[in-house]
């Protein structure tokens, strides 16, 4: 760092207070012995933080700042500066206009990095300033997802003979014997086992590949958002479909049906089902796979992050012999999993459970479980019929979808079973209303029900690299949180928001958890039902009365710094 410019860094900082003459001593001290950056050794030190010095050179200079973990680069200009290169200067290419190339840097002094950059490139460099974290993260997210794509294609070219590719051609055309010849070729099962690792890796609940006109598109769901990864090249596509449905033991001959199957795969010592779905669409078959992590269930019910208010009413109602259990929620709110759950505590030697579901999810030792097939007649209700002359304690029904359903695991929890269902609906007091719709009669529903759940899975706060923010008492009072619990039971900053690093792939987010609304049908909520009153009035009387609402629960983990406050509004909307 030039003598002139250190000199003035360093008035910059203590004129602006970002810095004691005695730390700057310190400091200067530290440089003269070792050499280097000064504000690099400032940070290094602890005594000035990287936004700062960022905020600092951008003034003197005159250089715009740039927030790298809220702007999306490019991947052609990624490629325009190879990775050593960027990890050496510690910058990255940002953005580039006909023949003007922008460059994110922590250190707009180096000279030699500009010069070796238009040289490189052949472009003119135009610089903005980033900090030093942001720009290293953005190294990691950007370089490496390049490199699964390079090395997706590296596979490819090297296992395909040009003269060999598979000819796209109208689907009820395709050479299936070509395709089948092709899928066994080491790069397609290369290429697949890739995929299928970088997901589990990513912590991805389902993969989505999807046929387009030029190409196949590759998508992660993490934490419930969808998440472009990397794509294949179109003349793929058949070999590789025709993989997947030779690991599920599917037809690969069959190409205007849909299909479903699924296959087990072993990762780090680890057994992964995945789940398989395959919809003919325009451009071929879309295939979506869903990762069943085993592991995931034998973590128990308090291990889903639900709140303990919440979690000991559930487990009161898990203590009773016989009765009806309803979880509650849209698709993807967690249902099955929290069911899974409980089957998994109740499973012990003395315990006869029996399940019916469509499809069968988690295979459980030491459970029984029925698989659901329409075509031969084994419905919902029939399959329900037939496991009741089991004998059993415990049945768990995947969904009730009709009144044929729902009325007989009513009438079998009357009968001295504890009987588990789920039902699409929006809160826990509608799941009263829905039933009575099916033409349950409320006599049943009022004698049988213990317990009606609904839940929302919300997404957690990264840990790596949340950090303290500031919200105003106006919003905070507008949505409904408790200012003066609040102030009572904290002190100092309480909420959080993710920054976004490379942990997280910059969402700010990692993992999910579970908020609950509990709802015991109580006496009076009994006799609501029986007089057919509506899901508001039973929703009105309950929260009189002490039930949480899934906003009260979702405000609960925002105020304690688990979630966000927009995960709040996005699962409770309503």
């Amino acid at each position: 760092m030039p003598e002139l410019f250190r000199e003035r860094l360093s008035k910059l900082l203590i004129d602006s207070k970002l810095l004691s003459q005695v730390n700057l001593d310190k400091a200067l001290a530290i440089q003269k012995k070792r050499g280097g950056n000064l504000g690099k050794i400032l940070i290094e030190e602890g005594f000035i933080t990287q936004k700062n010095l960022m905020i600092i050179l951008s003034r003197e200079f005159s250089i715009p700042p740039i927030n790298l973990s809220k702007y999306k680069i490019d991947p052609s200009v990624i490629k325009l500066i190879p990775e050593h290169f960027a990890r050496h200067y510690v910058l990255v290419p940002v953005s580039k206009i006909g023949r003007r190339l922008t460059i994110a840097t922590s250190d707009p002094l180096n000279i030699f990095a500009i010069d070796d950059i238009k040289t490189l490139t052949n472009h003119d460099a135009d610089i903005v300033v980033a900090t030093e974290s942001d720009i290293k993260d953005a190294i990691e997210t950007y370089y490496k997802s390049g490199d699964k794509q390079n090395e997706l294609s590296k596979i490819i070219e090297e296992g395909v003979d040009e003269e060999k590719e598979l000819e796209l051609v109208k689907e009820d055309e395709i050479d299936m014997a070509k395709a089948l010849e092709d899928s066994k070729e080491a790069s397609i099962v290369k290429v697949v086992d890739l995929v299928l690792a970088e997901a589990i890796k990513k912590r991805a609940s389902d993969i989505h590949i999807e046929p387009e006109e030029n190409s196949l598109r590759i998508r992660y769901r993490i934490d419930g958002k969808l998440h472009e990864t990397f794509s294949l090249p179109k003349k793929n596509q058949n070999a590789a479909l025709a993989r997947l449905k030779i690991m599920s033991r599917l037809d690969i001959t069959e190409s205007r049906l849909p299909q479903d199957g699924r296959f087990k795969i072993k990762h780090e010592q680890k057994e992964i089902d995945f789940r398989v779905s395959i919809l003919p669409v325009t451009y071929g078959a879309k295939v979506v796979l869903r990762a069943l992590d085993k592991s995931n269930l034998s973590v128990g019910l308090d291990k889903l992050g639900f709140l303990q208010a919440p979690l000991a009413i559930f487990n009161k109602a898990l203590e009773k012999p016989y009765g009806m259990i309803l979880v509650t929620g849209p698709t993807g709110s967690g249902k099955s999993t929290t069911l899974y759950s409980i089957l998994n505590k109740l499973n012990v030697p003395e315990t006869s459970i029996i399940t019916v579901e469509d499809p069968v999810e988690y295979q459980l030792e030491g459970i029984t479980q029925v698989q659901i097939n329409p075509d031969i007649g084994l419905t919902f209700a029939n399959g329900l019929r037939s496991l009741l002359r089991q004998s059993p304690d415990v049945i768990m029904i995947g969904e009730i979808r009709d009144f044929e359903t729902a009325d007989i695991a009513i009438k079998a929890s009357l009968t001295g079973v504890l009987a588990l269902s789920t039902l699409h609906t929006n809160d826990a007091s509608s799941a009263l209303t829905r039933l009575i719709d099916m033409g349950v009669e409320p006599f049943l529903i009022a004698s049988s029900l213990v317990l009606v759940v609904a839940q929302r899975l919300c997404r957690r706060v990264c840990p790596y690299c949340k950090e303290p923010i500031n919200i105003s008492e106006s919003v905070l009072k507008r949505i409904g949180v408790d200012l003066k619990r609040l102030s009572k039971e904290k002190k100092g900053p309480v909420f959080y928001k993710g920054k976004g690093c490379n942990r997280c792939d910059k969402t700010g987010y990692y993992g999910r958890m579970g908020t609950l609304e509990t709802l015991i049908i109580d006496d009076k909520i009994r006799d609501m039902t029986m007089a057919r009153a509506t899901s508001d009035e039973i929703k009105d009387y309950a929260v009189k009365h002490g039930m949480r609402t899934l906003r009260d629960n979702a405000l609960e983990k925002f105020t304690t710094g688990m979630t966000t406050l927009e995960e709040v509004l996005r699962i409770t909307s309503d």
